[in-house]
């Protein structure tokens, strides 16, 4: 099958994107700091089956702190507790033959073992279980955290922004590394498509104060050179998955 040129990037989920709710959760006080990349070094980083996505010729690769808040099963109550953990990412924006647009997860900081361990062995997700801090005074937020297993033990992430004035415009580079309504994945030797859907995202303009990490490097990526180009903040949005979709068939059994 010819491979399909990916429709424009759009700010609002595809109708109809989730047909059957799988998970449910909530994303909160998240700052998305992203740089650019050539396509050819992130290439070989990706599932069989999905290519660099690309905006005026390069890629990114990006960098997301946040809040989860209360993961739930399908449509049931979210989870207080194991719910509800800070989580840092580092991930890369990738298309399939069908033009679907979607991200690939290098790495996936989270605070809760169980979850970990839940994702990791269902999902086939490379979350790591690390000691994890967010704490806002005013307008500035600091997320920080080290990881404890697997290894390495001790990459971390501290980093800190303030938060500016909403985007009533957001560029196209904005929506590119934000409005991604899919994730692309290696499940048991298959690359599968899981989709997602939730409100457009409320954004806005974000300073970085400091930054020190190291997960990008441990995630198998170049380090990254000066500040990045890109930072945003956003409040947050409620978020449902639908189930894992094989790359060119249909939902896995």
């Amino acid at each position: 099958m010819e491979d399909r040129n990916p429709g424009p990037v759009t700010a609002d989920a595809p109708p109809g994107a989730v047909d059957k709710t799988l998970l449910t959760q909530t994303w909160l006080d998240l700052a998305f700091l992203h740089w650019p990349v050539a396509p050819s070094v992130v290439a070989p980083l990706l599932p069989p089956g999905v290519r660099p996505d690309t905006l005026d010729g390069v890629t990114y690769v990006g960098l997301i702190a946040f809040r989860m808040y209360r993961i739930g099963w399908f449509r049931l109550p979210g989870v207080p507790y194991l719910g509800t953990f800070p989580e840092t990412n580092v991930r890369l924006y990738s298309v399939d033959a069908s033009g679907r647009r979607g991200v690939v997860f290098r790495s996936l900081e989270a605070a809760r073992l169980i979850p970990v361990a839940v994702a990791r062995a269902t999902f086939r997700l490379p979350y790591v279980w690390s000691r994890m801090a967010v704490r806002r005074d005013g307008d500035m937020i600091t997320y920080a955290s080290s990881r404890r297993w697997p290894g390495p033990r001790g990459a971390r992430t501290r980093l800190s922004i303030r938060i500016g004035a909403p985007l009533d415009r957001p560029t196209e580079l904005d929506h590119f590394v934000t409005a991604r309504w899919g994730m692309h994945n290696a499940i048991l030797g298959r690359s599968v498509y899981v989709p997602n859907a939730h409100p457009r995202w409320p954004l806005h303009r974000a300073e970085l104060l400091s930054l020190d990490e190291d997960v990008i490097v441990a995630a198998g990526l170049p380090a990254t050179s000066g500040p990045p180009p890109s930072v945003l903040y956003s409040p947050g949005v409620p978020v449902r998955f639908g189930r894992p979709r094989r790359l060119g068939g249909g939902p896995t059994p």
